[in-house]
This record gives structure tokens, sequence and C-alpha cells, in this order.
């Protein structure tokens, strides 16, 4: 495990990820598939690191389905996986719930299948009413949510139920585009009970990491995800190297821009990446930086980009140059020009 460190660049890695780390903490949706579908090259990815020794987890901020699903659905796309290889946001939220009320206590649980099995591995027992005396509310993504149940979450929350969601990811990638997560939800809630904030376990907040640790006994974790605000995030929460794929929510332009708590170890297009080294970005002596065949620099406060070459070597040195220039990713933030000769 690495501290927090305020990163100036991507990280360099001599020996391919999959061997350098022995387990790899993978996002699913926008990772591993987008909906009901695999993204490309991630099966046969996935199927060459874990021969070659790597353990694979897949840990999700989706909270409607159990682990059980989620391994049946992997293994359909040939990627044999127990459920104990599947950790949720669910069992995360439900831990911490369990450690806050009395045994057996009823939770008021607004979200689909996944969310019910990880409270009752607690010991708790999901309700559906707030008039069913809840000692807590749960909220955690479901596709079929109406608006009756999020009433009834928002009845509990304004009588002082204690409030808990799996995660806030405000966004959830589909076969179709980019569609409402369960933050967005959460937000109705919070919109209509005043304004308050619920307890959150999902990634980037540290009860996931925590669980996420117990149930893999990981020692040398590398987090694979696509969006910076929950997977990276919480892969700089935790103390661990992180890999950035580029095949979910997270486009260039905002891992250029990102602040300190978002930049990942590794930048790579899909998960071809966790199969290869990482190439060094070197420092010139005129303060720009190198990768491959790429040179960037900020000159006047723009980002400008020199060479030719494999279009993610001059990412990562685009990377280097903005993080360098400012703090906090400030000065990626009109970047269109140096990534349009990328084509990205």
């Amino acid at each position: 495990m690495s501290e927090r460190v305020l990163r100036e660049r991507p990280g360099r890695c001599d020996r391919a990820l999959r061997e350098a780390y022995d387990t790899a903490l993978l996002d699913l949706d926008g990772v591993v598939y987008a909906g009901g579908s695999p993204i490309e090259h991630a099966v046969a990815s996935l199927t060459t690191a874990r021969d070659a020794g790597m353990h694979l987890a897949y840990v999700t901020n989706n909270a409607s389905r159990t682990p059980d699903a989620v391994a049946d659905q992997l293994t359909g796309f040939g990627l044999p996986t127990a459920p104990t290889d599947v950790i949720t946001s669910a069992q995360a939220v439900a831990r911490l719930i369990a450690a806050q009320v009395p045994e057996g206590a009823r939770v008021l649980a607004i979200g689909g299948e996944g969310l019910r099995v990880a409270l009752r591995e607690r010991g708790l027992e999901p309700v559906e009413s707030a008039d069913d005396g809840p000692a807590a509310v749960v909220q955690g993504f479901d596709p079929k949510l109406n608006w009756e149940r999020l009433a009834e979450a928002a009845y509990a929350v304004q009588r002082g139920v204690p409030w808990f969601a799996s995660n806030t990811d405000l966004t959830i990638p589909k076969e179709r585009g980019i569609a409402p997560g369960n933050g967005a939800l959460v937000e109705v809630v919070r919109t209509a009970t005043g304004g308050g904030r619920p307890q959150v376990a999902g990634k980037p907040e540290t009860p996931m990491h925590r669980e996420t640790v117990l149930r893999t006994g990981a020692r040398r974790p590398l987090v694979v995800g696509d969006r910076l605000d929950t997977d990276i995030e919480g892969a700089y929460n935790g103390g661990v190297d992180s890999l950035l794929v580029l095949t979910g929510v997270t486009t260039a332009a905002e891992l250029l821009a990102a602040p300190p708590q978002h930049r990942p170890t590794y930048v790579d297009a899909d998960l071809r990446g966790v199969l290869a080294p990482q190439p060094e970005v070197s420092g010139d002596a005129d303060g720009g930086f190198r990768c491959g065949g790429w040179t960037a620099s900020v000159r006047d406060g723009v980002l400008e980009l020199d060479g030719e070459g494999a279009a993610l070597d001059g990412l990562r040195a685009l990377c280097a140059a903005a993080w360098t220039a400012a703090g906090d990713g400030s000065c990626g933030a009109d970047a269109g020009k140096a990534l349009a000769r990328l084509g990205m």
C-alpha cells in the first residue's frame, strides 16, 4: 500500500500490473461491463490475469443485486466467479448500520434484493414502510424504484430516523448511455426533507474500503475503475494504487483537470492495461514532460503537446504537465486543442 501523495504525473511500473499486484479490485459498471454487455477486451484480459495468478475481486457501488447474481452474470460472460469474489456497497452499508442499531433491528430498505440480502446477513430485518418502526432507513440503487418507495424514505427521514445510503454515484453507465444512479435518488429524498445528508458506505468512503479488505485479504491491491470521484478517490482514501480505464464515464479532459485526490496511479485505455507495464513520464530541462514520442508543457496557462506516437502516451504526458502546473488541476480544464491531436 502507498501513502496519500500529491501525484503530479502517472506512475511507472516496469512489470505487468498483474505481476506487481496480487489482487485487482475491479469496478464493474464501465470497467467489466456496460449494462448487460461485457466491455471489449475485458473478458480476455481478466482471464489472462487470473490464469497468471492474479486474484480478481469485483467491487461495485451498485447495491441492487446480490453477489450471487453478479457472479452468475460474470460467469456467463466467460469469467468463472464465486459469490465471495463480489463485494457490494450493500454489504458495506449493512455492516455500517449494524454497528449503530440494536441486533435484529428493523431497517427501512429502499432498494433492490441485494440490499435486503445484505441486511439479513447482518441480522437486521428489512421492512417496507416508515410506519413499521424502523431504527434506520437505507437507500440503495434499484432500477425499478418508484415514487412510492422514495416517499417512504422521505417520511422516515423527516421523522428523524437515521439515514444511510449504499453510495451516492450520480450516474451509472448503461448500453444506451449514462443514466441516473443512486446518488440522484438520494438527492430526491434530500430535497424533499430539507437538505440533510445520509451516512454513505460506498466508494469513495472508507467503509467500502474496509469491507473490501476484510473480504479479500488483499496484500498488494490495485483498484481498477472508470470513475475519478468513486474508484480513484476511494483508492486515494485507502492509500492504495489505482488504474483508471477510459471505458466508462471519465473523459480525457476530466482526467487532466482532476484534483489531487482524483488522480490515478496509472492510466490506460481498457483492461488490457492490467497485462502491461506502465511507461515512465519524465521531465525535461525546459519544464515539459515526455512519454513515448510526445512532449507536453504549459505555456501561459495553456497546455501544449508536440510529437507523435501512441495517444495514451500523449495523454500521460499531458496529465503530468497539467497536474504539475496547478496543484488543483485547473490548467487542464481547457485542453481541447491538445486532446484533439490525440483524437480524444
